[in-house]
């Protein structure tokens, strides 16, 4: 793995965003996101969910690497590192891209962004239970118990619980939010320190996804596609900004804030999807799903532990979260492939 000390303090300040544009990256993130659902949507009148997937894979590889051509960005040869991109470009591209996609056939695009919102409670267990990496309160598990109760008033079981597309492609949801939660603990375990920038490591991962997706090609992709204007606008705008460029920005948010906080992304997502949905797809939502869409909420603010009082501690730090983050985080570390 490449040093972190290869490059000199000064040079490493230079590179960081300024707080005000890490807000604004973090917003723009979750508008785009948020419009995602009704790419995919648009998409998926002309191809199949597996091409659709393909796609924004590929697209979103090949606006990245372009950027990291046209800057000259480092890139590790460390060959462990490059193995844990590949594990998250399966967990953090691959798997919940195919599964929205597929999803979306039998869900409107507002539900799937309202379903994307567990992702913080996702993470959370993922950082607790799975890489032991955070260590919560007792009113922390509440929350986690909370965001449960939210999706199953997003359900909504006592209409009746039919086994049909809708259900599973639910469930089918919630795998891809467990997926992303588990990435995001991932790299805050695995891949702490790269060497690389944040344009740079987020291209080796959604790099590592396109060859996965090549590689599946002859058995996922060939099929007959339709294609219209707004089919070929939407993908473009779910490859290249989408699954490219809102990737870079979450990954300097990540850095910025941590992982925990960064997924609170999510909060924007659900209000720019459904808000879209109804617009411009003419779709409808029940009282169930904003309902549950808060009860997901409040779970997420008692998972991160965000309602107590704030309080600056010794350092200037505005949040408990970031005490917490340098407490379990390894010395030196910093969150997500940090240069």
């Amino acid at each position: 793995m490449t040093s972190t000390r290869t490059a000199p303090p000064a040079t490493r300040a230079e590179r960081l965003p300024s707080p005000r544009w890490i807000t604004v990256q973090f917003v723009l993130a979750g508008i785009v996101w948020g419009a995602s659902f009704l790419f995919m949507k648009v998409s998926l009148t002309g191809i199949s969910p597996a091409q659709v997937a393909w796609t924004r894979i590929l697209l979103g590889a090949l606006t990245l690497g372009a950027l990291v051509l046209l800057r000259r960005e480092h890139l590790t040869r460390s060959l462990k590192v490059w193995a844990h991109l590949t594990v998250l470009g399966l967990t953090f591209c691959v798997i919940p891209f195919l599964l929205f996609s597929w999803a979306q056939q039998h869900v409107s695009s507002g539900v799937a962004s309202i379903f994307n919102a567990t992702t913080p409670i996702m993470t959370a267990i993922m950082a607790w239970l799975v890489f032991r990496v955070e260590r919560l309160k007792a009113l922390q598990v509440l929350g986690i118990g909370v965001g449960i109760l939210g999706v199953v008033v997003i359900i909504a079981p006592w209409q009746g619980i039919a086994l049909d597309g809708s259900l599973v492609a639910e469930f089918a949801i919630l795998g891809a939010t467990a997926s992303y939660g588990f990435s995001f603990a991932y790299m805050r375990r695995f891949v702490s320190n790269t060497g690389m920038s944040a344009l740079a490591f987020t291209f080796g991962y959604i790099a590592m996804a396109g060859v996965v997706m090549a590689l599946l090609t002859p058995f996922l992709v060939l099929t007959p596609v339709r294609l219209d204007v707004p089919i070929v606008v939407s993908l473009l705008l779910l490859g290249c900004l989408g699954t490219g460029i809102a990737y870079v920005w979450n990954q300097n948010t990540v850095r910025a804030w941590g992982p925990t906080r960064a997924s609170t992304v999510t909060y924007i997502t659900p209000v720019v999807g459904v808000i879209l949905g109804i617009l411009i797809l003419g779709e409808t939502i029940t009282w169930n799903e904003p309902i549950g869409a808060l009860v997901v909420f409040l779970g997420i603010l008692l998972a991160q532990d965000r309602l107590r009082t704030r309080r600056a501690d010794a350092s200037g730090s505005r949040h408990p979260l970031f005490s917490r983050l340098r407490k379990v985080s390894p010395a030196g570390a910093r969150p997500a492939g940090r240069a």
